[in-house]
């Protein structure tokens, strides 16, 4: 029997029950295949996919329509995994109708639920969004939205004041409904005490391991892109596999050595380059 698709009560289930939630980023419906085969719970797409992907040097200027198309491509890579969309920059803060309207299209691309950013100033959006029956996941600690507001990526709550206003953004967004959080580079005795606080499971990105879950990007934890922040432990360094196995392809076809014979580009099959089915010319 085929597992199920996990559901957002699941991951409840599974803060009440001690076990940790695994989560990392997929942008593509190729990488979601391999990384829900993997294991791994949650798949969020998130608008890191304008730094990973499209060479944009924040998260800021992607889109709406880029993130329909990128949910829509995961979601139609999984089978089992819970995935989550990201509400890009400026589509859910100016009024709740508008979030309401925008998280419409991601859930209709195949998300499960949306994560926006902020604190207490989100609450009545997050309020709209759960009434007309959209999960909402947070964002606190930092936020890549507004690295300039912040003046950068720099650690939040090491301070009293910064701490104590974090753990009462992540109270209210509990209260408004949201389902999870996910909290970026805080302090982990204050990820620890908001874990402990909420009922609902808290997601750590450079927030230490007392967190419900954690989440990183996949092309960080992939060894894909030259930089990556301290706290992404690399578990593969495909960027340099990747590079060697291009380069020994060019190399086969400058020298002639690639298709030989033994590749007989007569025979039947799919070509994975145009998406065309070739013809057997056996059979003509």
């Amino acid at each position: 029997m085929p597992l199920r698709r996990i559901r957002i009560q699941d991951l409840k289930a599974r803060k009440q029950r001690g076990e940790k939630i695994a989560v990392l980023t997929a942008y593509d419906a190729t990488l979601a295949r391999l990384l829900e085969r993997a294991g791994i719970d949650v798949l969020l797409v998130g608008d890191s996919v304008g730094m990973a992907v499209l060479g944009y040097d924040s998260t800021i200027p992607v889109t709406l329509d880029a993130m329909i198309h990128h949910t829509a491509a995961v979601a139609r890579g999984t089978t089992t995994a819970l995935v989550i969309a990201d509400m890009p920059f400026l589509t859910y803060q100016a009024t709740a109708a508008e979030a309401v309207r925008n998280a419409g299209k991601l859930i209709q691309a195949g998300a499960a639920a949306v994560k926006i950013e902020g604190g207490r100033p989100m609450q009545k959006v997050i309020r709209r969004l759960v009434d007309v029956g959209i999960p909402v996941m947070g964002h606190l600690g930092v936020q890549p939205q507004s690295v300039h507001q912040l003046s950068g990526y720099r650690r939040r709550g090491a301070n009293a004041d910064e701490a104590d206003a974090i753990l009462r953004d992540a109270h209210a967004l509990e209260e408004a409904g949201a389902i999870a959080l996910v909290l970026e580079s805080i302090p982990p005795e204050l990820a620890r005490s908001i874990t402990a606080a909420l009922h609902i499971p808290t997601i750590g990105i450079g927030a230490g391991p007392a967190c419900d879950g954690q989440v990183l990007v996949s092309y960080d934890m992939l060894g894909l892109l030259d930089d990556s922040p301290p706290f992404a432990k690399k578990y593969a360094t495909l960027a340099a596999a990747i590079e060697l196995a291009a380069k020994a392809y060019a190399d086969e076809v400058r020298g002639g050595r690639f298709p030989d014979a033994s590749r007989d580009a007569s025979r039947p099959g799919l070509n994975t380059a145009t998406g065309a089915a070739t013809a057997d010319k056996a059979g003509d």
